[in-house]
């Protein structure tokens, strides 16, 4: 054949310096001996083949030896230390979210959300779920030949979703022999234990290959209880800090009885080891935590959450003539992932339960113990004896069939494919822990002692309620009595059914391309690539039927399920304008187009423009000008509503922490909702007051879809210089200017955004979606959906900086690789009155990331060295009032010539420190052909700073930093 892909990675290493740092621009010029006898490749974010491996867009590879020198296992892992990419909202450090994409890995470049980020396996995309959510634990490392990243949209090149840039993964082909690698590693305190098994076999001859990849990867959790930035809410440093009432120890609510002077009534707790039933065996409850009647809910929480793999690979080739090749890749993957969070906070005034009755047997306060005034009760109990956990198991199949060749026309060639690509997904998922509500109001409805059983019964004498159990939830956690949840696993039973939820996900796309070159201008070849897809998505995701009908304490969701078919053609041109020209040793301009048509909104047309300028042979200048769009998902458009706590959850009425605390305006418009106004408090989990300026709500709020929107639109621009300078030989510089804005975003909207429009910015119709407590005045009912609505744009630049050097003592190799935001602005109304918000340099939107690898190999023995830096922060101070010691920046906008247009009122913030992590591994070639590797990542065992305002995490820490030294051994053998 005159054209194939096989002896890709081959060029790409000469493109590329080698060694261990590796993480390099696909871009190096003139000192580099360009090969004359290379076949055409196709470098991703292109369709024409072509020997020249330089493009118009910024592309960082990532190769075999790159991922083998790294301490990291996991696709995931690998990825999020780019520092091009973000930090997805979704991770498993996020162990409270629920839903079919829990227990996923998802990639986010430029912060710019992972639904933007689009994902291919050999150029063809991974399956999605529902949401629009490419799971990246589903490939396996181990049938990884390199990957690579496109820094720059793309949506004329792939279509949907390549917006913020493109992953694509190239798996290994054409292997011969056997090669298995072991690896094991665990964190320094003695958990996280990570291990896998993996084994590649491959057979080849002039006209067959075949290649078999098989993986095992296992990965235990790590608890939030042995760390000390998650062991409590607000950390070590706070240990007392937001415990709840809703504790393990059961609580009488709002009663008037012995020794309660408030007017509206107090709060008791059982005093340990004492029968329930007597009154006089309760007290006040004790706020005081440790030991009081308190609870941490981080105790039983998973930090990390545990995972495991099984992969397997199968990469196929046929020359069946001279000029056509049959490809096929098989791909299979079990991923079982199990999350724990603590035991449900259930309070009596949960919708379908209701009070403790009077007539129950465990009212101390009822009629059956000679209270003198009986009345139903009110209560809480954290039911801790059951903690909550959800296990997770996507099994996702994937096939892809494909003719390719070349035919000679005239004296040129054309590269032809044509093919077709399956995906299918089954999502089976198992949740405990959660509470049938009837039977919750039965158990501790009326009910008596029978002296015929010597039991307690659920009904009254005479009328005994059938198959129902009572219940105390007023015995605490470790009471050995008959009717309490210690050691009673019949109750248990009764109480908390399992849920089984189901999905499925399908993607069948038929694909055609041609590509070659059409005339010989005076500068080179006009090479083109035109081709037609049709692709079609369907998805389901059923809840199990008690929690579609809200009969369970489980966040009640509806089932999503539908599907779309899109029909594409594009079209991609390369032109070479000048060539061996001085001030111009090449200038060529590339441009593409793709139309697709939908059957959900319509057809949306995408281009892209691009140039390569070449003054003198060590200097590149390239840039790039790019629409892209993202097609309503199926959970965006058919997604059933979903019940959810808000974490982060902040009211602008709030009088302490809230914009009505400085602004007079505010707190008007929230007089008109408020009784209370000047005096409201916004309550977190276990209905007490905020002690941060975010907190979990305490009651549910309600998420939808909307089957008429439209795509989002974005429009991209790169410009960049390449420099491989003579004067020091195999060095290779290159930085590039970026800017990305997406319009007609598709928010998912937020309950924070819509009251801060309705009470900052006071747009009268964002109030119409939520109501208000008439006594707390808590919002207690809000429902919001996805629409179209305001706009993202960041900008930024890329340093990419790399150099080997080769002497008497080995080689020394030296990667930097910088990312800075300087700007990210986020507006989610189509009000342009309503001034943009800026997010970088603000919680996770860390303004620099940057890595620095450095590389020694002699003989058989290499060492590499990687800093991993991320910059300083701002977030909202914890209390500037009770904690100014951690808020360095009170009342930062307070003046009135400097105060933030995007919000009334004044905020304080606290400036969060930068943190850089170190990597070492220490490998050895072993005599008998193996390999032999040691190290750690963050080897000095730092951490972060803490962050109250929990980004990307459910604790006081961001989910992306590292959570302690992490050793690991990895053994190579090859046969």
């Amino acid at each position: 054949m005159s054209s194939s892909t096989i002896p890709l990675g081959q060029a790409i290493r000469l493109a590329l310096v080698a060694g261990t740092a590796g993480l390099a621009s696909t871009t190096v010029l003139a000192q580099d001996a360009t090969p004359t006898t290379l076949d055409r490749i196709e470098i991703t974010g292109s369709r024409i083949r072509q020997v020249d491996v330089e493009s118009a867009q910024p592309v960082l590879a990532i190769s075999r030896a790159d991922i083998e020198r790294q301490g990291f296992s996991s696709v995931a892992d690998i990825l999020q230390n780019l520092t091009a990419v973000g930090s997805p909202a979704l991770s498993r450090s996020n162990v409270l979210s629920a839903g079919e994409t829990a227990g996923g890995t998802y990639i986010d470049m430029r912060n710019l959300g992972a639904q933007r980020t689009l994902v291919l396996i050999n150029g063809k995309r991974l399956g999605i779920a529902t949401s629009g959510y490419q799971d990246i634990s589903s490939v396996p490392v181990s049938a990884i030949e390199r990957m690579e990243v496109l820094k720059d949209g793309a949506s004329a090149i792939y279509g949907s979703d390549a917006m913020a840039g493109v992953i694509n993964i190239i798996t290994r082909s054409n292997v011969d022999g056997v090669t298995a690698n072991v690896y094991y590693g665990q964190y320094s305190q003695g958990d996280g234990a990570r291990n896998s098994v993996d084994v590649i076999a491959g057979w080849s001859n002039d006209r067959a290959s075949l290649t078999f990849s098989a993986e095992h990867t296992e990965e235990k959790g790590v608890w939030a209880r042995d760390r000390w930035f998650s062991q409590f809410p607000n950390t070590t440093r706070h240990p007392g800090d937001s415990w709840t009432q809703i504790s393990q120890w059961g609580q009488i609510n709002g009663l008037k009885g012995p020794g309660c002077t408030a007017a509206a009534g107090c709060n008791y707790s059982l005093d340990r080891g004492t029968d329930p039933t007597n009154p006089a065996n309760y007290h006040l409850s004790d706020l005081t935590p440790f030991t009081g009647d308190l609870s941490n809910a981080q105790e039983q929480m998973h930090l990390i959450s545990p995972l495991k793999r099984d992969s397997l690979f199968l990469d196929g080739r046929l020359d069946l003539t001279d000029d056509i090749r049959l490809t096929t890749q098989l791909g299979y993957n079990k991923r079982s992932s199990t999350r724990q969070i603590a035991g449900y906070p259930l309070q009596s005034s949960t919708e379908g339960i209701g009070r403790m009755s009077a007539d129950s047997w465990f009212n101390p306060f009822g009629n059956h113990h000679g209270y003198e005034t009986p009345t139903d009760i009110a209560w809480n109990r954290r039911t801790w004896e059951v903690p909550r956990v959800s296990t997770s198991d996507l099994t996702t199949w994937r096939a892809v069939a494909a003719l390719e060749g070349s035919v000679e026309v005239g004296e040129r060639y054309f590269d032809w494919e044509v093919g077709y690509q399956y995906n299918r997904s089954e999502l089976l998922q198992h949740a405990t822990g959660n509470l049938n509500k009837e039977r919750v109001k039965n158990a501790v409805g009326p009910s008596y002692y029978n002296e015929a059983t010597g039991k307690v019964e659920c009904g009254v004498p005479g009328a005994p309620i059938a198959g129902c159990m009572p219940w105390n939830p007023l015995v605490p956690y470790g009471s050995n009595d008959p009717n309490g949840l210690t050691g009673n696993q019949a109750l248990i039973d009764y109480l908390f059914p399992p849920e089984v939820s189901r999905g499925k996900t399908t993607t069948r796309n038929a694909f055609a391309s041609i590509a070659g070159t059409v005339m010989t201008l005076p500068a080179g070849d006009l090479g083109f690539a035109f081709g037609v897809e049709t692709r079609k998505e369907a998805g389901e995701f059923i809840p199990d039927p008690l929690a579609q009908s809200g009969a369970t304490t489980n966040l009640a969701a509806g089932p999503t399920g539908g599907g779309y078919k899109v029909n594409e053609a594009y079209l991609e041109l390369s032109v070479p304008i000048l060539a061996d020209l001085p001030g111009a040793r090449e200038l060529s301009l590339s441009a593409a187009t793709r139309h697709s048509d939908y059957n959900t909104f319509g057809t949306t047309l995408n281009s892209k423009f691009g140039f390569k300028w070449k003054p003198i042979d060590q200097l590149l200048v390239r840039g790039t000008w790019a629409q892209g769009f993202r097609a309503p998902t199926i959970s965006d458009l058919y997604g059933g509503g979903s019940e959810t706590f808000t974490t982060n959850y902040r009211d602008p009425c709030d009088t302490v922490y809230g914009a009505s605390a400085s602004s007079a305006e505010v707190r008007a418009r929230c007089a008109a909702d408020i009784a209370n106004a000047d005096t409201y408090r916004q309550l977190r989990q276990g209905g007490v007051p905020i002690t941060s300026s975010s907190a979990q709500t305490p009651v549910p709020f309600t998420n939808g879809s909307n089957p008429d929107l439209q795509p989002e639109t974005s429009t991209s621009r790169t410009l960049g210089l390449v420099w491989s300078p003579t004067f020091v030989p195999n060095l290779n510089v290159a930085l590039d200017w970026w800017k990305i804005r997406i319009d007609n975003t598709i928010v998912s909207d937020h309950p924070n955004d819509m009251l801060r429009d309705c009470y900052e910015q006071g747009i009268a119709s964002r109030c119409t979606g939520f109501t208000r407590d008439p006594v707390t005045g808590i919002v207690d009912t809000l429902k919001y959906g996805k629409r179209n609505s305001g706009f993202l744009e960041t900008e930024g630049y890329d340093l990419e900086l790399s150099h080997h050097l080769d002497t008497d003592y080995g080689k020394l190799t030296t990667g930097w690789s910088t990312t800075y935001v300087s700007s990210y602005l986020e507006r989610t109304t189509n009000d342009a009155d309503v001034a943009p918000e800026p997010r970088n340099g603000i919680g996770s939107g860390f303004r620099v990331r940057s890595n620095l690898t450095l590389g020694w190999d002699v003989g058989d023995f290499g060492v590499s060295w990687t800093a991993r830096y991320y910059s300083g922060v701002k977030e909202r101070c914890l209390n500037a009032k009770t904690r100014p010691d951690e808020c360095s920046d009170p009342d930062e906008c307070s003046d009135p010539g400097v105060q933030a247009p995007w919000y009334a009122g004044s905020r304080d913030y606290n400036q969060r420190g930068s943190v850089t992590f170190h990597d070492v591994q220490f490998r050895y070639n072993l005599p008998w052909d193996a390999t032999v590797s040691v190290g750690a990542n963050n080897v000095f065992e730092k951490y972060g700073p803490i962050m109250y305002s929990q980004p990307n995490s459910n604790f006081s820490y961001y989910g992306g930093y590292d959570i302690g030294r992490f050793m690991y051994m990895k053994y190579q053998q090859r046969f």
